[in-house]
């Protein structure tokens, strides 16, 4: 009986292994064990776990800045209105994503330009949420 070499990848793991080619009158086989296996890591595979729990884009009139969903949600809150004054770090948006809560801040100390979300409503990822002006 022959024994054949095969080198398989499956999600990026490379896995060398050999089997015995059988003739139906044996009913045994040998596989030797596999190394350990060989993680490729391309620039594809890479996972970018952002820093901060929100993104920011700066609005057309390049004064303002407006914040984005991090993911998609539920708005469970609103807790400030146009006009207000912010301070960086202050709890504007309340988004429950995947049954947890997470508080959307200001980024930047300023007033409320707009909001563009509302309670109960839902949101995508990047959707805009909220608008700062300096």
């Amino acid at each position: 009986m022959a024994v054949r070499k095969f080198r398989l990848t499956i999600n990026g793991v490379v896995y060398d292994v050999e089997a015995e080619e059988l003739d139906g009158t044996t009913a045994s086989s040998t596989v030797a064990p596999a190394p350990k296996p060989v993680q490729k890591m391309n620039r594809e595979s890479e996972v970018i776990v952002p820093s901060a729990p929100t993104s920011t884009s700066h609005t057309g009139g390049g004064h303002g800045i407006t914040v984005e969903a991090p993911l998609p949600g539920a708005v469970l809150d609103v807790r400030a209105s146009v006009g207000q004054a912010v301070v960086p770090g202050q709890i504007i948006v309340i988004l429950e994503a995947m049954k947890m809560e997470n508080e959307i801040t200001a980024p930047i100390a300023g007033r409320i330009e707009a909001i563009h979300v509302q309670k109960g409503g839902t949101v995508s990822a990047q959707d805009p949420l909220f608008s700062v002006e300096p």
